[in-house]
Parts: structure tokens; C-alpha cells; sequence
């Protein structure tokens, strides 16, 4: 076995306070299994504005409680250095979440820092609200979202202004995110830091106040729609049925089969509403109790999906993120907020931008992520395709599925109570701004080098065609526009938009397909068919063109 790496894995061994990963270290020595060595060794998993994400295993590659705490004495080191003295810690029912969180509280009670533990497992927008109930200057979240079960994440927050960045309980963006990661590199020693046992815990009415708050989205009295729920094997249940109830939601049914946390998620493939089949069980059981509307969280619950049967199709159908968005912006927007200014990331339609103008609303477009979304002075709205959205930034300035699920079946009941339909809504929206039509394509890979090979190709010759339309604009998102630089590419035809970039959060690379049709004469029908073959040219090209 190389020696160096020999070296590095002993050195590693002596540092690691977990008695299973070191075990392991200590077995692939024993066997002389070096290509499992440099596999676990292959570099320090990479810290960014994501914080943390990856699979857990031993060695400086993957989540383990050697990785977290050295990532928890880097935090420290940078808060300390700006007289940030205090953090509030939030944790999942993934595996090893609350060992990550614990020793996270530690270390900054060790290091000085006043620490706040939450008392169990409960949202990460929970987590993201008592940032800013507690004033506390950062905040940490372990969770790797809707990652597989194998995996898990550490996510950073700001609290207030640091560094000239306005972050009001918000997750990091640069350059914090490379300052950080900078005091992680530099530490030597985990072991020799010290502990402390004199963190606090939470107290429960700081998660009643985060209930309370979300209540006020809602109407008083009681309602009459049946909704049926899911938190796919995640940590929702509770806190969204307390608060659904609470709002004269009573009609409201849990998956059963989904409703308590399991790390594993047994019922699915992978724990994130939008893949095909996560939500069959939801749907299957709102089919037998005759409910309106399914409403459905990703494992941390920072993520609402909805599902409603179409009267169009005569079926029941899961909306789309864009039309979730499109959906509550159009709601909010008619409430007439004075202070009112909307936003949404690049990737998302821009439908919302439309919206937004109609109703004479500011409006913004962002990077991917809501770190960028919540850093829009006096945001009262934003969303993210990927089912992401901010309803409530004054409360969570940040993506909240609890919130926007409670949004969504306020709007519910009051189509109800018109007797009306999503179906209504939409129809409408399309009349007056044409049909938006949007499609992701995602390419799931194993190895990683197939992304920044794929776009270093894109790059060197990007296509000037999609759909049969000619390219009229293409941008480099790498070299900057209006927006900090990032990594993706942007073309756009006479009726499209195709956006390719590489995931933050997982092996994948994401396309974002936008047809735009307007309303032709021969009315929604017409108009929806001429989308759909535009939207299949435009998925076939932009297929080809990745070999998916």
C-alpha cells in the first residue's frame, strides 16, 4: 500500500471520535484495501454554499462525525472572528442527524459560542425561523433534504448582516461560503478541541411561536376541504397537521404507511416528491376518500408538492412546481400588499415575472437557490421550480413546505367555495399571459466527471437549435450577466428557454425546459396542444444533445 496514503489513513484513525467509522478505516488497513482507502480519502468533502452533502461513510470524503466536527470548528473560527456568539442547531430523523447535531453543540459550547439545540427532530424551516426568533447570529441544519437514504448534509445559516450581506436568517451565499471552508481546512486536530456540555435546549414554545406565526397565512374558521398529507417517511407530520388542524383544516388525512419518520424510506425510491411514484400513495388514498387536494413534504419538510384531479384530463395529476408558484403568486398578488416584490430563480418560468407585472409588483430573477432568492430586499414572495417556496419571508426567509402547503389549501377552499377549480385558475392565467409550459429533464450519473466533461462539450460547441427553432440567444452563465457568475448555460429560441447546469445537491445534470404559447384564436384547447408538440421537439433535442 502507497505509503503516503497509509500515513494519511493512521493520522485519520487517531482523529476520528467514532468508534464505528474508525473500525472501518482500521479493517480496509488490515486488508491492504487501497482502492477503498483513496475512495474515502479522495480530498475533504467539499464545503459550499450548500454547506455539507454526501454520503456517510469514514474518512475526510464523507458525512461522519470527524467531517462534522471539523466543519462545526471551522463555523466556530468564522464566527468568531466577525463576534457572532451565538447559533441555534436543528436536526431530521436521518440517520446520525442527532449524533451530527449533538456534536455540533458541543464543539461550540467548547468553543465559546453559545449553543441552542432544538429538542428533537422537527423541520428544517423550523430550524430557519428560530434563527431569527432567538436573534441568534448563524444557525446549522442537518438534513440532506430529499437526498437517498445512504446520504446526509450540514446546512448553514446567517442571522442578521454579516460581512455587508443582509442574510435575516437566511442560508450562505459567497464569500462566506470559501471563508468557511477556508477555517475548516485549517484545522489539525478534532480530538484535542474542546467540549462542553452547556449548550441549551430549545424550548418547545419557540416551535409554538413558529406554528403561531404560520397560522396568521391563514383564515379563521371552519373549512371543508379534505386534504390528504404526506411526509414521505420525514419529519412534517406533527407540525403540519398541528397547524393544519389549528386552521380549521379538520378534514385532514396522514398517509399512514408515510407518516412517522424512517430513515430508510421503505415506500420509496427516492424520498423527493418529485419523482415518479413518491406521491402514488397519497394520491391512491385521496382517490378512496373523495378528498380535494393531496399536499405532500420532502423528508425536512422545506418542500410542499400538491396534487389535484384534473378535470381536464379526468385524472388526478401532481401540479407542476411552476404552476404551484404560479399559483400562489397570482393568490398573493390579489391580496394587494402595498410592500409587495416577488421573485424567482432563473430556472423557474417566467410566468411570475408576468404575474408580477400585471398586478404592477416589483420583481426579481435570481441564481438557482434560495440563498439568492432571500437576499431580495423586501421579499414577500419567491419560489423555486423544484417545489420550493417562500410565502412568509418575515417568518421563515427561507423555503417553508409547511407554510406553502397551508397556502395552498387556503386557495383550495376558496375555489371550492366559488365553485371553482384549480383547473379555473389556471385557465385564467393562461388567458391572460399565454401558456407557460415548463419540463426538467435530469441525467442521474455515477460518475461525476460525465457533468463537467458534458459541459465543457456544450461550451466548446453550444447547439443553434432547439425544437426546429433557431438559437436567437445563448449565454455563458459562467462569464456573468445581470447576476453573479455561475455554472450553466442559457439558450432561447422565438418560443423557448432551455437552462442546463450541473445540480448543487446532487450527482445530476438538470435541464429546464420553457415553451411560451399565446392564446391562439381557436382558444385552450388548440393553444394546449401546440404547446405540448413544442414541448416535445424541445424535450427531443435537448435529450439528444445529452445522450439521456
Amino acid at each position: 500500500m502507497d505509503k503516503q496514503l497509509e500515513s494519511e489513513v493512521r493520522a485519520w484513525i487517531d482523529d476520528d471520535p467514532d468508534d464505528e467509522t474508525r473500525a472501518q478505516l482500521v479493517a480496509a488497513l488490515a486488508t491492504n484495501n487501497e482502492e477503498q482507502l483513496r475512495s474515502w480519502f479522495a480530498g475533504f468533502l467539499e464545503f459550499g454554499t450548500a454547506g455539507l452533502r454526501g454520503s456517510m461513510g469514514p474518512g475526510p470524503s464523507q458525512m461522519n462525525r470527524a467531517v462534522v466536527g471539523r466543519t462545526a470548528l471551522g463555523l466556530a473560527s468564522y464566527m468568531k472572528a466577525r463576534g457572532l456568539t451565538s447559533i441555534a442547531i436543528g436536526y431530521d430523523a436521518r440517520h446520525r442527524s442527532y449524533r451530527f447535531a449533538l456534536d455540533t453543540a458541543e464543539l461550540m459550547a467548547g468553543a465559546g459560542i453559545t449553543a441552542h439545540l432544538m429538542p428533537r427532530t422537527l423541520p428544517t424551516p423550523v430550524l430557519a425561523f428560530a434563527v431569527n426568533h432567538l436573534k441568534v447570529d448563524a444557525g446549522v441544519m442537518v438534513t440532506a433534504s430529499h437526498n437517498p437514504p445512504a446520504d446526509n448534509g450540514y446546512k448553514v445559516y446567517l442571522g442578521g448582516e454579516v460581512d455587508g450581506i443582509a442574510y435575516r436568517g437566511s442560508q450562505i451565499i459567497a464569500p462566506a461560503d470559501s471563508e468557511i471552508a477556508e477555517e475548516i481546512a485549517s484545522i489539525t486536530s478534532l480530538m484535542s478541541a474542546p467540549r462542553s456540555n452547556s449548550w441549551q435546549t430549545i424550548d418547545e414554545s419557540v416551535i409554538a411561536a413558529y406554528r403561531a406565526a404560520t397560522l396568521r397565512l391563514g383564515t379563521p374558521g371552519e373549512k371543508s376541504l379534505r386534504t390528504v398529507h404526506t411526509a414521505l417517511h420525514g419529519v412534517g407530520t406533527e407540525t403540519f397537521m398541528k397547524v393544519a388542524k389549528s386552521a380549521g383544516f379538520t378534514d385532514t388525512i396522514s398517509v399512514l404507511e408515510q407518516a412517522e419518520p424512517d430513515p430508510d424510506f421503505p415506500t420509496v425510491a427516492f424520498p423527493n416528491p418529485e419523482e415518479r411514484g413518491a406521491i402514488d400513495l397519497a394520491i391512491a388514498l385521496a382517490i378512496r376518500e373523495e378528498a380535494d387536494l393531496v399536499i405532500a413534504n420532502d423528508p425536512d419538510a422545506d418542500r410542499c408538492a400538491a396534487a389535484f384531479f384534473d378535470r381536464q384530463l379526468g385524472q388526478w395529476r401532481m401540479f407542476k412546481g411552476d404552476e404551484v408558484g404560479a399559483i400562489l403568486g397570482e393568490m398573493i398578488a390579489r391580496e394587494g400588499t402595498s410592500s409587495a416584490h416577488f421573485a424567482n430563480s432563473i430556472v423557474s418560468s417566467s410566468l411570475l415575472g408576468k404575474i408580477a407585472e400585471h398586478h404592477r409588483i416589483p420583481f426579481e430573477e435570481t441564481l438557482t437557490g434560495f440563498k439568492w432568492i432571500t437576499k431580495v430586499n423586501g421579499l414577500s414572495y419567491g419560489y423555486e421550480e423544484a417545489l420550493g417556496y417562500c410565502v412568509d419571508p418575515a417568518t421563515v426567509n427561507d423555503k417553508d413546505g409547511i407554510s406553502a402547503g397551508l397556502k395552498m389549501m387556503e386557495i383550495a377552499e376558496q375555489l371550492k367555495s366559488e365553485g371553482k377549480t384549480f383547473n379555473d385558475l389556471l385557465d385564467e392565467l393562461t388567458l391572460r399571459h399565454g401558456l407557460y409550459l415548463t419540463e426538467q429533464i435530469s441525467v442521474r450519473v455515477s460518475d461525476l466527471s460525465f457533468i463537467s466533461t458534458k459541459m465543457k462539450s456544450l461550451r466548446a460547441a453550444p447547439p443553434d437549435e432547439f425544437g426546429g427553432e433557431r438559437v436567437t440567444s445563448y449565454k455563458d452563465l459562467a462569464m456573468g450577466t445581470h447576476l453573479p457568475p455561475t455554472d450553466g448555460l442559457r439558450f432561447e429560441t422565438a418560443t423557448s428557454r432551455v437552462i442546463i447546469r450541473p445540480s448543487g445537491t446532487e450527482p445530476k445534470l438538470k435541464c429546464y425546459l420553457e415553451v411560451v404559447i399565446p392564446v391562439s384564436g381557436d382558444g385552450l384547447v388548440a393553444t394546449a396542444e401546440i404547446a405540448r408538440q413544442a414541448m416535445a421537439g424541445l424535450r427531443a433535442t435537448t435529450s439528444a444533445l445529452l445522450g439521456d
